[in-house]
């Protein structure tokens, strides 16, 4: 979709050509006399997980509908969740912010790749605040440990010397669901602090303090937040856009306070192995950079890599080969970052492998039309 240019980070030209041709050669098949595409079925394709990723599979739905596709419906779950859904059948993709490990992916009999990049922001109200707050990951681990309860304190006072800090107790709001934003946010700080990481650790979810505000969604984080003066919480950086959110500014790798950005989360990527050698495993996390946001994520998709349904199955690769080919600028609208090349040819890849109990090629079937179109 996009090539993230070091120089540049983001430089917005379309490369789903390259992509391709890159994705041909590490499948190294010809991709000819493949599975014929089979008539689109009248029943409605399912997918559910990540609230987070939420808004970028509606608006490729929304546009693939438009376009003369299926009609896809989404159930915004949760990361765990939706690895729960994929992994019973009971939907045709499940979503989540962390991918398996791969003798997970082994054992489960899934594939997972990468669909968009976005960053995880916290978020605070503070009446009266004209200025954006400044925290640092010991700072942002001691209070999500429930340490710092005033938002006076002396130690965030001492980071914010200019801010007109209010005589508020800390009412900290977490996720009560598993969910992959709290995973990068738990990442983070186990990188941080070593008292988070002896505590909680990295996880999707936490026995929180009782005195939080635990809610579930995205969608509940944003609105305790809103609704609640002296919070703090954890979310999605579009909807920190979409919510008129008031994110913080976070020291990063590089001694650095930056704001939440699609740039910022392109900064890390172009630091990261996902843009050195395409290893979408890794997290985004803490990358270097002066730019760079610290809490930057990708998202990822999950099916069967043996398919009991190779027409439901290849109905619902064609949507990603499509929402890949044409929805870069959808992805922006909805306040993610596109993938860069190298990962996208390797989720090509990812897709490709996925097979029939017959031995049917159905990731290949969902690539074709596209290959013989752009190469």
């Amino acid at each position: 979709m996009v090539v993230l240019d070091p120089a540049s980070r983001l430089d917005g030209h379309f490369s789903f050509r390259n992509a391709l041709r890159t994705a041909a050669i590490i499948v190294g098949v010809g991709l000819l006399n493949i599975l014929p595409n089979s008539a689109c079925a009248a029943d409605v394709l399912k997918g559910a997980g990540s609230s987070a990723a939420a808004p970028v599979y509606r608006i490729w739905a929304q546009e693939y509908k438009k376009f003369g596709g299926e009609l896809i419906e989404y159930d915004p779950v949760g990361s765990g969740a939706g690895m729960t859904s994929i992994r019973k059948n009971e939907v045709d993709f499940g979503a989540s912010d962390v991918i398996a490990t791969k003798s997970d992916l082994v054992k489960d009999g899934l594939v997972m790749f990468p669909t968009v990049i976005s960053g995880v922001v916290p978020v605070v109200n503070l009446p009266k605040s004209r200025t954006l707050l400044k925290l640092d990951g010991d700072l942002l681990a001691r209070i999500f440990l429930g340490e710092i309860s005033q938002w006076n304190d002396p130690d965030i006072a001492a980071l914010n010397p200019d801010a007109n800090l209010p005589s508020l107790p800390i009412k900290v709001v977490c996720r009560s669901d598993g969910s992959g934003t709290t995973y990068h946010l738990s990442d983070y700080l186990s990188k941080l602090s070593p008292l988070w990481k002896s505590r909680f650790g990295v996880a999707n979810k936490h026995e929180w303090p009782s005195s939080f505000i635990a809610v579930k969604g995205s969608s509940e984080v944003s609105r305790a937040v809103r609704n609640t003066p002296g919070a703090i919480g954890y979310i999605d950086y579009n909807y920190v856009l979409d919510d008129g959110l008031v994110g913080v500014q976070l020291r990063n790798a590089a001694g650095k306070y930056v704001v939440a950005s699609t740039e910022s989360f392109s900064s890390a990527v172009v630091k990261s192995r996902w843009y050195s050698n395409g290893d979408f495993a890794e997290t985004l996390t803490n990358i270097p950079g002066d730019l760079s946001w610290p809490i930057a994520m990708g998202t990822y998709v999950a099916i069967p890599r043996v398919s009991s349904d190779p027409v439901r199955a290849a109905r619902i690769l064609r949507f990603f080969t499509w929402a890949y080919a044409n929805g870069n600028s959808l992805a922006r609208q909805a306040k993610f970052v596109p993938l860069p090349e190298i990962v996208q040819a390797k989720a090509f890849r990812e897709i490709a492998s996925v097979v029939g109990k017959g031995g049917e090629l159905i990731g290949f079937s969902a690539l074709k039309v596209l290959v013989a179109g752009v190469l």
